[in-house]
This record gives C-alpha cells, sequence and structure tokens, in this order.
C-alpha cells in the first residue's frame, strides 16, 4: 500500500507542513462519536490493516510524479514525501475488544505530516472492519448455540471487503467461511453445501442429491428448496436411505419460505426416517433479528448461512468515526464544532464498573485494566501480528460482561462512559481559551 491512498487535502495540508517545519510530534484520536441506534457496543476491528499500511507507508515514483500536477506541489514538496515514511508511534485497542462511543480505538503520535496524511486509511481500515464485527457479534449472540457460517463473499463492497468481513466474523464467533482465499489466508474453516443451479442441471432433484452424495460422500448437505422444499426434504432421506449414508454426515439446508416452520417439518420428517443426527441448516436474507426470532421460536436449526447482511452490515453500514488532533507540539487542542465537538489531550480508557475515560497521563484507578496498548513504536511494530484466536477470546469474555441491555438486539442501551476530573477540567478550561480568543481585545 502506498502514500497516495489518503485525500487530497491530507497531501496539501502535509506539504504546507513540511514547507513550514511544523513536524513536531502530534497525536491523533479514532473513535465513534456515537454508536448507530441499534447498537450496544462496537468490537473494536481493523487494526492489523492499520499496522501494515503504516508499516510500509511511502510514495513511489508514479504517485509523486502525478502529484506535481494534481495537487499542486513544486519540487521541494515532492522530495520531502519522496524521503517521508511512517516513524511514529501507535496506542490501540486490540481486535475483539469491546469499545463504546467517545472512547479511541487507536491514538497515533507521530511529526505531523505523516499523523496526518494517514487519516483517510486508518478510518477506512478501521470504520468499515468495526461495524462488520459488530453486526457479526449481534449474529453471534442472536443464534445462541447454533453454528455460524459467512457466506457473504459475493456480496460485499470488494474484494478486499468479502476478505474483512471473513476475518472479523472470525472474531466475533462465526465458526466458519464460505470464502475459499479468505479461509486459506487466515487459517478459517471452510463450509459450503450446494447452488440450486446443482439440483437444476440434473434431471430430477434426487439425481443431484445422489451426484452430490458420491462426489462428496464426507460432508453431503443437500439445498432441498428448489422446487418443492417437502418434496426435496423427501427426496434427500430416499438417498440417505438408498447410498446408507450415515445420519452424522447428512444436513438439508433451507434457503427460502418460513424457515422455522420448515426446519420443524424437516427434523420430524428426518427422524422418523431414523436420521436423528443429520443436520438443518438455513440461509437466505438473514441477520441477528430473523436469528433471534428463529432462536426464540426454538427452530431446530444447527447452522445458519448468514451472508449480505452481516457482510454489508445492512443495517449500519458505517459508523460516526473521526480522526481528530488533540495535541501539537506538547499543547491539548480540542474542536468545538457543534455536534462534533472533541475532548483534547491523549487518552486512555479505564474499564471497571464503568469505563472511564481519562488522560494518558493519569494514574489507573485500583481494579480498573487498561484499553488502549502500544502496539507500534517508531514505525514497527511491537509484536507479531495477532491471531484470530486470540481477538476471539477477547470478544467473548468482553461480551460476557456486558450488562444484558446492552446486549439486546431491539433497543439495546450502551453502558455508559465517564470523563475523568482532570479532562472535564482541561476540556472546560481550553474552552474558555477559546472563547476569549474568538471575543478578541476588548
Amino acid at each position: 500500500m502506498t502514500g497516495s491512498h489518503t485525500d487530497l487535502y491530507e497531501i496539501r495540508m502535509a506539504a504546507s507542513y513540511l514547507r513550514r517545519g511544523m513536524t513536531q510530534p502530534a497525536t491523533f484520536s479514532l473513535f465513534a462519536r456515537r454508536l448507530p441506534p441499534e447498537r450496544g457496543f462496537l468490537v473494536a476491528a481493523g487494526l492489523a490493516d492499520c499496522l501494515d499500511f503504516l508499516e510500509t507507508f511511502s510514495f513511489d515514483e508514479s504517485e509523486l510524479d502525478y502529484l506535481r500536477t494534481s495537487a499542486g506541489l513544486v519540487d521541494r514538496d515532492r522530495e520531502a514525501l519522496a524521503r517521508l515514511r511512517f516513524t511514529g508511534d501507535v496506542m490501540a485497542v486490540p481486535e475483539g475488544r469491546v469499545v463504546l462511543a467517545d472512547e479511541p480505538l487507536l491514538e497515533i503520535t507521530a511529526p505531523l505530516p505523516e499523523a496526518q496524511l494517514v487519516e483517510t486509511a486508518m478510518l477506512n481500515f478501521v470504520t468499515s472492519a468495526t461495524a462488520v464485527a459488530t453486526k457479526a457479534a449481534r449474529c453471534r449472540i442472536a443464534a445462541g448455540n447454533a453454528r455460524l457460517i459467512d457466506f457473504g463473499a459475493r456480496r460485499t463492497h470488494g474484494r478486499d471487503a468479502a476478505f474483512t468481513a471473513a476475518r472479523v466474523s472470525a472474531i466475533a464467533g462465526f465458526d466458519a467461511t464460505s470464502h475459499v482465499a479468505a479461509a486459506q489466508r487466515y487459517g478459517l474453516t471452510t463450509a459450503g453445501t450446494m447452488a440450486h443451479s446443482y439440483v437444476q442441471a440434473f434431471p430430477r432433484e434426487s439425481d443431484a442429491f445422489r451426484a452430490f452424495a458420491e462426489d462428496f460422500p464426507a460432508d453431503p448437505i443437500f439445498l432441498v428448496d428448489t422446487y418443492d422444499t417437502v418434496g426435496g426434504i423427501r427426496a434427500a432421506v430416499e438417498v440417505a436411505e438408498g447410498l446408507g449414508i450415515p445420519d452424522r454426515h447428512l444436513g438439508v439446508r433451507l434457503d427460502s419460505g418460513d424457515l422455522g416452520a420448515l426446519a420443524g417439518t424437516a427434523r420430524v420428517m428426518l427422524d422418523r426416517a431414523g436420521l436423528t443426527k443429520a443436520r438443518i441448516v438455513a440461509s437466505g436474507g438473514l441477520d441477528e433479528y430473523e436469528l433471534s426470532r428463529l432462536t426464540a421460536a426454538k427452530a431446530p436449526i444447527d447452522a445458519y448461512g448468514v451472508g449480505t447482511k452481516m457482510g454489508v452490515s445492512a443495517d449500519a453500514p458505517s459508523l460516526d468515526t473521526a480522526y481528530k488532533l488533540v495535541e501539537y507540539a506538547q499543547r491539548p487542542v480540542l474542536k468545538l464544532s457543534e455536534g462534533k465537538a472533541t475532548a483534547p489531550g491523549a487518552k486512555q480508557v479505564h474499564r471497571g464498573a464503568v469505563d472511564l475515560l481519562a488522560l494518558r497521563t493519569e494514574p489507573a484507578p485500583d481494579d480498573t485494566e487498561t484499553l488502549l496498548y502500544p502496539v507500534m513504536r517508531a514505525g514497527r511494530r511491537l509484536d507479531g501480528p495477532d491471531t484470530i484466536d486470540a481477538a476471539r477470546q477477547r470478544c467473548r469474555r468482553d461480551l460476557a460482561r456486558l450488562p444484558s441491555a446492552a446486549l439486546t438486539i431491539s433497543a439495546p442501551r450502551p453502558p455508559t462512559v465517564v470523563r475523568s476530573a482532570r479532562l472535564l477540567s482541561l476540556t472546560e478550561r481550553l474552552t474558555q481559551d477559546a472563547a476569549r480568543v474568538i471575543a478578541g481585545p476588548r
């Protein structure tokens, strides 16, 4: 990834800073101003991509040539950008942890031009990944003990997004993905059945089922709703009996209609045939709301394929995230724009009975844990890449600690975030200072 993965105004600001020698350390904080209406929490994600980007940040010759005309740069700007690398430090919330509004997901401290230039990429990676991870976590909560499979690759917003959805859904507790390349890249479990086109390609439904079972005897799961769901289940039972397929290997998949009622019918028909261990898989436009309804109705569904609505976080496809300057040259700064005011200074979050948003220099209160940890120093990772399993464990632990009101699928209530007395005092002082500057001399 290269330096031009940014917005034009970032380039121009950085060039202006460099011309004026404004290269002292700056701290930028990335956070969500507020949660979407149907979210009681967020699951932090996207940090791995951020660190990959920062470690390799640079401008190549073709980019610099292009910027000469597109950004109005002169030769000294081009030369300064050619030498520029990311040399800063990063404090971040590890992936998989639960975060709330106003809590930094990461903070970057670096020479001002460097910290400014990476804004677009940091927001891009964190915002989309965190939105999808949160949606996936809500699906995990709603599905109870059923297995969850990521089916989202075909409708995510681009190829990279398909990889992101597979990875962050695994962090949120999904058991497998249908995306083969993502499974290979991240060491995930693959899962898949058949499409309606496979059934249609054979003269009869039973011919398709028989062929599939003969070719993949270890895990034949039949899609039974191409024509008539009850007839499809009957055909699946007949093929299983004819081939002597052990019920522990067999499964049927429902992809349309009243999934709860059809699952009940399938369970009865399978059990009557002695196929009591045969699995029922459901898919088709599922999200946490439908999963919650099916779970509450005790639908006999063993696994769900969840695709589009999770992969694009359909009801909250973005987050109101911001990447704001909070300190420059050891001077804390804030923004007072209506509805977009920020808190000054580098931060830390202390989690105890409530979350305390404090200045980073404040001591940690007793019986709390800090959320942000150093993950990069002088432009280099402090540790190797985090593992999905470690992030999954963090997510599971944090979700278990949340109050039930935050976990509710409909109309959740997020926990309260409290600001420390020192942060409130600094905010008030800087607000008053700004008011005096605005008023001007009397």
